[in-house]
């Protein structure tokens, strides 16, 4: 499979043939997908002080259409906490108070604290991402993500990221395309 030259000089390589390279929910989320999906997808190792989307897409030379975060956000309904991932293009912001808050049916939805983040997807601070998440998340989708040829996420961990498809992202567990989920930045 060759892979996008999105990411300067770095070579990327198959994720599925670097599976060090991913947290251990991400690689056991990344083995789920269909074969020809999984293998679609690509890992690059980077300097974690890099992780950051504003420090990622500065040194590499990255588009923020490229890029993409994931964020996790809760809320409660009669004593229940609800949770659900956004992933949204990294020149936009999560309509958390609008789109998510009805989608999980509570009253009020912020994002959940960083330790219940990292706790519950098993992830690491940063490195979160859509790939691996817990099975009763749902997971919202941008559309402008699903559109996007390749796009950068989380690999589990600060020290690498994920290189896929935008088309490959509705095949993951608990996958909703959301229109109005990504709003302009600003």
């Amino acid at each position: 499979m060759t892979f996008p030259e999105i990411f300067g000089g770095l070579a990327l390589i198959p994720a599925l043939d670097n599976l060090d390279l991913l947290a251990d929910p991400v690689a056991a989320g990344l083995r789920a997908l269909p074969e020809a999906s999984a293998a679609r997808c690509a890992v690059v190792a980077i300097d974690p002080e890099l992780a950051d989307t504003a420090a990622l897409t500065e040194h590499y030379g990255l588009s923020l259409e490229s890029s993409a975060n994931c964020v996790v956000v809760a809320g409660k309904r009669e004593g229940e906490r609800r949770f659900a991932a956004c992933l949204i293009l990294a020149n936009t912001r999560a309509d958390v108070n609008g789109v998510v808050k009805r989608r999980l049916d509570v009253r009020k939805a912020s994002f959940a604290p960083q330790q219940d983040a990292v706790d519950l997807a098993g992830m690491e601070y940063g490195g979160i991402t859509a790939v691996g998440l817990p099975a009763e998340w749902p997971l919202l989708l941008d559309p402008a993500v699903v559109a996007a040829e390749w796009v950068v996420i989380g690999s589990g961990l600060r020290r690498s990221k994920l290189v896929v498809p935008g088309a490959v992202l509705p095949e993951l567990p608990g996958a909703e395309v959301t229109p109005g989920l990504g709003r302009p930045l600003g």
